[in-house]
């Protein structure tokens, strides 16, 4: 009736893969359960404690599931990685759709201004669990339970304005769901988390929200080095940061994107003028960041000043603020990320003891956070440029540890 070997079933009962669109729909008339229903018997929790988190509790997403994704995520992660993935990206489609397309209701009452409270601060104790979290792969699970409450909450009749509230909610969840795929080096995946988030952020007319959904994006193509392209997204990001609160970072972090840019086309010029913007974020008088989505204060300034100048061969000024960077980075990712860009300069300065020390360093980060996409990335590049000393077996040992990651 089903059409479908029983080793098939088999792997849909260990969540190894779904159901085709065709089994579903039979799936769910043999079963006589809704989608949804079934959608939930085939989603095995990583653990009993997150299936609370619908309560809205902010303590239980605190003590349980940051206890839980961050600090033990075991072996029972890296089973489901997949499926959550399959499954968050089923989310993200129905949500996009949902933004655009409003249940909008006349009557405001039937708002319900609590629970929407309730989301938006789980929201921003997600980005905390994000931050946390060693392996950014292990929050799949409670991103996507927390976007299923959003979406459903979208399906509902709202007011106009309880309809923005919900449009930055999602905006803000899509920006998380995208970096964690572009952790993963699941380009394509994070692409469509950012364009969604772009449309949810138009949607509620919050221009800041909207402007870093598009400087997000651009960060893809930056990392594929397509310079030329992602110039006129951050153009368009800049002008949508102008339009947003004055004493918010957004318009600063654009410029400290594009001088990354203007160093990967090799304008130094360009590039300085952007830094020197983006430094001017020490003067706004607020602190307040409006959620996870928005994180930039200036911190990391020494490190993209570092990477700037790495990619327009001005070794020394890259030594100086690499080294300062690294002096105050406490993520283990950004050290990577830092530790990977000193031993690039090392070829550079011909100087083989800091590529092989801070290469080394490097790899023992990526190899612990499981970073194979965001500092991967910066080793792979690495690996490509050890080609000439490959005689040092110190170089030979180096390049197979980045081919293994």
């Amino acid at each position: 009736m089903l059409e479908a070997d029983r080793s098939t079933i088999a792997r849909w009962e260990r969540g190894q893969c779904d159901p085709q669109p065709y089994h579903w729909a039979k799936l769910c008339g043999l079963l006589q359960v809704t989608s949804d229903k079934l959608d939930e018997l085939l989603m095995p929790e990583p653990g009993a404690g997150q299936t609370e988190l619908a309560s809205g509790s902010v303590e239980t997403l605190q003590g349980r599931v940051i206890g839980h994704a961050v600090v033990a995520p075991g072996g029972t992660f890296d089973e489901l990685e997949d499926m959550n993935r399959r499954k968050l990206l089923r989310l993200l489609s129905i949500a996009g759709t949902l933004v655009t397309v409003p249940n909008l209701a006349d009557d405001a009452r039937a708002d319900d201004s609590e629970q929407l409270y309730q989301y938006e601060l789980l929201n921003s104790h997600l980005w905390q669990v994000f931050a946390l979290s060693e392996s950014k792969r292990t929050v799949y699970p409670v991103i996507r339970q927390q976007l299923d409450l959003v979406t459903g909450s979208l399906h509902q009749a709202h007011s106009s304005s309880a309809h923005k509230r919900l449009c930055v909610l999602t905006g803000d969840l899509l920006q998380l769901a995208g970096e964690i795929f572009f952790d993963a080096d699941r380009y394509t995946d994070a692409a469509h988390c950012y364009k969604l988030a772009a449309d949810a952020g138009k949607e509620a007319g919050a221009f800041d929200l909207w402007a870093c959904a598009l400087t997000r994006h651009a960060y893809l193509g930056i990392y594929e080095r397509q310079f030329s392209d992602v110039t006129p997204v951050l153009e368009g990001a800049a002008r949508l940061a102008r339009r947003g609160d004055s004493q918010l970072s957004t318009r600063h972090w654009v410029a400290a994107v594009q001088a990354q840019t203007y160093a990967g086309i090799g304008d130094f010029d360009a590039c300085r003028r952007a830094l020197d913007f983006a430094e001017q974020v020490q003067a706004l008088s607020g602190s307040d960041m409006p959620g996870g989505w928005l994180r930039f204060d200036g911190g990391r300034l020494d490190e993209e000043r570092g990477a700037c100048y790495a990619a327009l061969s001005r070794t020394d000024l890259a030594t100086q603020a690499l080294t300062n960077a690294l002096g105050k980075a406490t993520s283990l990712r950004r050290r990577g990320s830092i530790l990977a860009d000193l031993a690039t300069l090392g070829l550079q300065a011909r100087d083989l003891d800091q590529v092989f020390d801070y290469g080394g360093q490097a790899i023992d980060l990526a190899e612990q956070t499981r970073s194979s996409g965001y500092v991967g990335r910066k080793l792979q590049g690495l690996r490509g440029e050890l080609a000439p000393l490959m005689s040092d077996p110190r170089a030979s040992q180096l390049s197979e540890r980045i081919t293994q990651l």
